[in-house]
């Protein structure tokens, strides 16, 4: 696979350039290419020589994917998903998720994107479809950054909001998301602000403490889904491996030392997690955090035996988490018509196309 300029730093393509005899100018008009004109295409460079042109479009690529399937949703949301493949024909899934409407009709300028870290996953949360052909390989930086990049050509505006929350577990594929996280906040790259960027975790324990230690004011959500250890390792095995005893205290760490405050990620399941006891669990952490906690009806997902709470019982689960006074909101997923949960889309594409496997990718399609 060819390496991606998009992960490339201001000093690493002054170096680049000047190892193949290059004034540090071009670097500039080099990177200016890339984030500012957004260039899709080294031949579109105009103002590079035409040998450097070739010399890089040989050893590297701006666009480590390609489009293959786009779903909007039918709702009126929105709402748009996007289906990657990459150079090893490897597929990734993307979200658009539009601003909301607010009184009166007005609408925020913020364009979300809810961004992929890996092909697949393995810490096989039993409601996600992200790893039920369980996890391939880490997405590259370049990868990460390119996935942002498309979501703009789709929606034809710039990105300026991000949340990880899409295929993967960002938190095990840091040697990647920090060198993308450097482009995204850069102002002369993406220059997306940290507080517009929430990165969320299964419950990695070490990578959490790594993301602390990158010292970014970034956002914190975190996919808790049961308030006791019974209930969270029915739905998330990597509970054994962290449980709340160990997740809880490096949370109040996080807490301690961060600007924003915290999100509590909890999909609700019918007779799993949403039973009114478990609100009065799920108060008491949110109040040991001091976190806001955000209701999710689960999103279902064919294939798997989880059945979706009714609108009265959730709202009735999210009375008890008020009665407590701790903040909640209640999120219907955009796009529920399009498959929109993480890892829907590839799976519906894998299935469809002949020989796709986990481990050797999918086929290109003849359709």
């Amino acid at each position: 696979m060819l390496p991606s300029l998009l992960e490339y730093s201001a000093a690493q393509l002054t170096e680049l350039l000047g190892a193949l005899g290059h004034k540090p100018y071009r670097a500039t008009q080099l990177r200016e290419w890339i984030w500012k004109h957004r260039a899709a295409s080294f031949e579109a460079m105009s103002n590079l020589p035409p040998a450097l042109r070739a010399e890089l479009a040989s050893r590297f690529t701006l666009r480590p994917l390609e489009l293959v399937e786009l779903s909007q949703s039918s709702t009126g949301s929105g709402t748009r998903k996007f289906l990657s493949r990459l150079q090893d024909n490897h597929l990734v899934e993307s979200v658009i998720l539009p601003a909301a409407v607010g009184e009166g009709g007005s609408r925020s300028s913020r364009l979300t994107l809810c961004v992929s870290s890996q092909v697949g996953c393995a810490y096989g949360c039993r409601f996600c479809a992200s790893g039920l052909h369980g996890f391939t390989r880490h997405l590259s930086a370049g990868e990460i950054l390119g996935q942002i990049l498309a979501a703009e050509e789709v929606a034809g505006e710039r990105v300026d909001n991000l949340v990880f929350m899409g295929m993967g577990e960002p938190l095990a594929n840091l040697d990647n998301l920090l060198p993308a996280l450097d482009r995204i906040l850069d102002p002369h790259s993406l220059g997306i602000g940290a507080r517009h960027i929430t990165i969320s975790t299964s419950g990695n324990v070490p990578g959490l403490r790594r993301l602390a230690a990158y010292g970014k004011p970034l956002r914190l959500a975190v996919s808790l889904h049961g308030a006791s250890d019974d209930v969270r390792s029915r739905v998330m095995p990597v509970n054994r491996k962290w449980p709340l005893g160990e997740l809880l205290p490096a949370l109040e760490e996080w807490a301690r030392t961060q600007k924003h405050m915290l999100t509590l990620e909890y999909i609700l399941i019918h007779e799993v997690n949403d039973m009114l006891p478990e609100a009065d669990k799920l108060a008491d952490i949110a109040r040991r955090l001091n976190a806001k906690v955000n209701l999710i009806p689960y999103n279902t997902v064919q294939g798997l035996p989880w059945v979706r709470p009714s609108e009265e019982h959730c709202r009735r689960f999210c009375q008890a988490l008020l009665s407590h006074r701790i903040p909640v909101t209640m999120r219907y997923e955009k796009g529920h018509d399009i498959n929109a949960a993480c890892g829907q889309l590839r799976l519906r594409r894998m299935e469809k196309e002949q020989g796709a496997t986990p481990d050797q990718g999918a086929a290109p399609s003849r359709a």
